[in-house]
């Protein structure tokens, strides 16, 4: 239900190749934008690197130091 609001299912000619703003000059900054979205990856692909990211992160010593931070100055847990 949600992958028509992420970024990873817009077109990827919606990436801003021709854009005016400083921030898009340079060859580096597109190419960097689809890794970070993985574009080069299958939706399966892409799945079991979320599944991974995910187990790595609930079995990280410093996601539970930084929730237990949160949940000690802000009441989030």
């Amino acid at each position: 239900a949600l992958a028509g609001a992420h970024p990873r299912a817009r077109p990827r000619s919606s990436l801003p190749a021709g854009s005016q703003l400083p921030c898009f000059h340079g060859s580096s900054t597109i190419r960097n934008l689809k890794e970070r979205f993985h574009m080069n990856m299958t939706e399966e692909q892409l799945q079991l690197l979320i599944e991974q990211m995910v187990d790595g992160s609930m079995r990280s010593i410093t996601t539970k130091l930084y929730d237990g931070f949160q949940y000690l100055t802000n009441g989030i847990m």
